[in-house]
């Protein structure tokens, strides 16, 4: 596919998009019908669309509309791309753009389209981040970084730095953790790479990462809402510790005895029925279901589908789950909580509700992650039960 046709592909698909399907189920759907499509084409078109869901505001407001054709002539005017030689009419491409439609208007000066952020989502957005809220917002545009985790049960960081880029991958040390790798060059050929089919690598943020790090070595320990089990792989790198993880949708952990196997790690699986008898734990980590907003650059339709609504609904089942994975902690054991998000509502706040339900409990550890070039927006915290 020419540069022109992958644009007239993105511009139908963010038109699909708009008719009410979800990006990935319009990618798929895309991708199904059409099969001339190589892996760079789809990969480029994968791009386009999500570079216009992270600046979906700021597209709409360049290109003057919402529609696929408008939003992709937005974006690309926000890239500083040649239009004229996407935009031709051959081969696929788009249309020529019209005169009227490259007379981009001037910078917008409202924070919901500079931020590119639903209206409603700013002030909530600006009193969890104070002084930090613009930049943030900024961040949230652009690409996430790729992060890898080094097994280092298996090999150390820099072997495994080593051997990548004899593979024709690129990578550089991170500083949030210290399995951590950021990959400069060469993402397409990790999947490939022999270090990611022997389990010496996996794909997972710095920051989630760092959560991980955060918490005591040994003991048994609990990854109480596991999902594919990325941390519960990150924990069982400590051969001290007895990794159990569960999920409340066990279809969510399908892959983590095939991908603990291949890491050569242990980790049990657990059913909700079984978590009373098989506790108490020595640590229990809640990685709880949030509105992700600390990790929109790599899931950037979240920020446009979250409501106040759905807010409340995330903040009161993350009480629900601090509450019942307090109960499986044991007498001198660490509870930790920690979300992928950057709003106060689901952190701090999620915190200082559950002492206030239980002030047999005290915090003993506080951090949020920025949103950077070293990963995403998270925040954790660790509780004790107070002594005497």
């Amino acid at each position: 596919m020419t540069p022109g046709a992958r644009v007239a592909a993105a511009i139908e698909i963010l038109d699909d998009i708009q008719g009410g399907q979800a990006a990935e189920q319009a990618l798929t759907r895309w991708a199904r019908r059409s099969r001339f499509a190589g892996s760079k084409d789809r990969a480029a078109i994968r791009d386009h669309v999500f570079d216009v869901l992270r600046c979906r505001s700021l597209a709409a407001h360049f290109g003057r509309g919402e529609a696929g054709r408008q939003l992709m002539l937005g974006l690309l005017h926000l890239q500083e791309a040649d239009i004229a030689a996407l935009f031709t009419g051959d081969g696929h491409a788009p249309e020529p753009a019209t005169a009227a439609e490259l007379d981009f208007p001037a910078p917008p000066e409202d924070r919901p389209t500079l931020w590119c952020l639903p209206e409603w989502l700013v002030t909530p957005f600006e009193a969890s981040l104070g002084e930090d809220a613009a930049r943030t917002a900024g961040a949230l545009q652009a690409r996430a970084p790729i992060v890898l985790r080094v097994n280092l049960a298996r090999i150390q960081r820099q072997s495994a730095a080593d051997m990548l880029r004899e593979q024709g991958v690129e990578t550089t040390v991170n500083p949030l953790a210290e399995a951590a790798l950021t990959v400069t060059e060469g993402q397409r050929r990790i999947r490939n790479s022999s270090a990611f089919a022997e389990g010496l690598i996996e794909l997972q943020d710095a920051a989630s990462q760092a959560v991980v790090a955060a918490l005591p070595s040994g003991g048994r320990v609990l990854d109480y809402c596991a999902g594919g089990g990325g941390k519960a792989l990150a924990l069982a790198m400590d051969p001290a510790r007895q990794v159990t993880a569960h999920d409340i949708a066990p279809a969510r952990m399908a892959d983590l005895p095939a991908r603990a196997a291949r890491a050569g790690v242990t980790v049990a699986l657990a059913e909700t029925a079984t978590l009373a008898d098989a506790a108490p734990f020595d640590v229990v980590l809640c990685d709880a279901p949030c509105s992700g907003s600390g990790a929109w650059r790599r899931a950037a339709e979240g920020k446009w589908t979250l409501t106040p609504a759905r807010l409340e609904e995330l903040t009161a089942l993350q009480d629900e789950i601090l509450d019942r994975a307090a109960a499986l902690v044991g007498p001198s054991g660490l509870l930790a909580y920690a979300t992928c998000s950057v709003l106060r509502a689901e952190n701090e706040d999620r915190l200082a509700a559950f002492l206030s339900r239980n002030p047999g409990w005290t915090c003993s550890f506080a951090h949020r992650f920025a949103v950077d070039a070293a990963g995403d927006g998270f925040y954790t915290a660790q509780l004790t039960r107070v002594s005497g």
